[in-house]
């Protein structure tokens, strides 16, 4: 069904497979940047990734403003505010991003900053509440898949004073440039590429499903989950297998690219909570989560569930399962690829393995009924209803 009316906006550069990351400083001159800004984090710079970058942009001719690597794993308010000085201070002109979903997200708290001519990122809090501003380059090299940060128009920044993840989204967010190269992902470790999958699984899965879907943002979420299916636990037991690591790269961007355009649901609005108060890695609490929102969802998506199917498991499972069974039969097979994941690399299946204490679960289901990602959730969940979710995901 063709919605009444949508919206959909992708408009990011794609750079996909071999010397990628050569055409960077093309795409520099191009944006009119001369003086770039380089984004990362301290693991990426000893691991040798980050300089695998800086080389590019140096062999092209690039002259580089500043590095800043001192990122968090949870992107914070202070960070970002810290990052504007730190451009101005450096006469930069434009912002190179490498790194995973913290790290590109930080990226474009910056950006809205100096684009805005803010002092604080606090004053453009909200949804859309911005303007375009001044023209700040950007381009965002992920080094994990499944974010899709690269390709979307949220930024989630941690307020640390509330113990809150919080969203920023405006069309505005979205990169000039994103650069995907199996370099940048072949070192990361079978956990991560295991968690980062599963991300982009559900980014996929609730942008199907949830109520602002549109035909394009249906094509790009069914292109996702297909190549998931096919290539995650791949990537996951190999991670030199380069068609499975650019694979898994094109799939993170194009389930950010659906969710971006038409949202998540309840999986991604507990996570976030459980995120802020607990400080699980997102990754994991999609893993976690994902089963269980689905079946609370169950009777408002078992269209669209049953539909994944045919894309997640293939034609042979698809076919042999009776139409109204399929909905189930999704959900069966995502947990038969958790629990194979779990068997390769120790992907955590429960919030107990997390870490997560049961006294938290009132203040986490407080907090997620207030995420924006409950608004376009098939299924209205109040707190208690949230609070069982925990309950059986634990």
């Amino acid at each position: 069904m063709i919605p009444e009316y949508y919206e959909f906006q992708s408009s990011a550069k794609i750079l996909s497979g071999a010397f990628a990351l050569e055409n960077i400083p093309v795409e520099l001159d191009n944006l009119g940047c001369l003086r770039p800004l380089i984004l990362s984090d301290r693991m990426l710079q000893k691991l040798g990734t980050l300089q695998v970058v800086l080389d590019a942009l140096l062999s092209g001719g690039t002259e580089i403003g500043g590095i800043y690597t001192d990122i968090p794993a949870d992107s914070s308010l202070e960070v970002v505010n810290r990052i504007g000085s730190y451009y101005k201070e450096n006469n930069c002109d434009g912002i190179v991003a490498v790194g995973g979903g913290s790290v590109i997200d930080t990226a474009k708290g910056a950006r809205i900053i100096l684009s805005q001519h803010a002092g604080d990122i606090m004053e453009i809090l909200g949804c859309e509440s911005m303007k375009r501003g001044e023209q700040i380059p950007f381009i965002a090299i992920p080094t994990t898949s499944g974010t899709g940060s690269e390709s979307t128009l949220v930024a989630v920044i941690k307020n640390e004073a509330r113990k809150l993840k919080m969203e920023f989204i405006s069309y505005y967010l979205q990169p000039d440039v994103a650069v995907l190269d199996v370099r940048m992902t072949e070192t990361l470790p079978p956990r991560m590429t295991a968690s980062t999958g599963m991300d982009a699984l559900c980014h996929a899965i609730e942008a199907y499903s949830c109520l602002q879907k549109n035909p394009l943002s249906d094509a790009y979420a069914i292109s996702a989950v297909k190549m998931i299916g096919t290539y995650l636990e791949k990537a996951a037991a190999n991670g030199k297998n380069k068609e499975a690591r650019l694979a898994m790269a094109n799939a993170s961007m194009m389930a950010g690219a659906a969710f971006s355009n038409s949202m998540v649901g309840i999986v991604h609005a507990v996570g976030h909570a459980l995120g802020g108060v607990c400080h699980i890695p997102h990754g994991d609490a999609m893993t976690v989560l994902l089963p269980y929102g689905m079946e609370y969802n169950l009777e408002k998506c078992r269209k669209e569930y049953g539909e994944l199917l045919l894309y997640l498991a293939g034609d042979d499972i698809y076919s042999r399962t009776p139409a109204k069974e399929r909905a189930e039969q999704l959900i069966r097979e995502i947990r038969n690829i958790e629990s194979r994941l779990h068997n390769v690399c120790g992907l955590p299946l429960s919030l107990k393995e997390l870490g997560v204490k049961e006294e938290d679960f009132q203040q986490a289901a407080n907090t997620a009924v207030n995420d924006g990602a409950m608004i376009v959730n098939p299924r209205q969940a109040g707190v208690g209803d949230i609070l069982e979710l925990l309950k059986q995901a634990y």
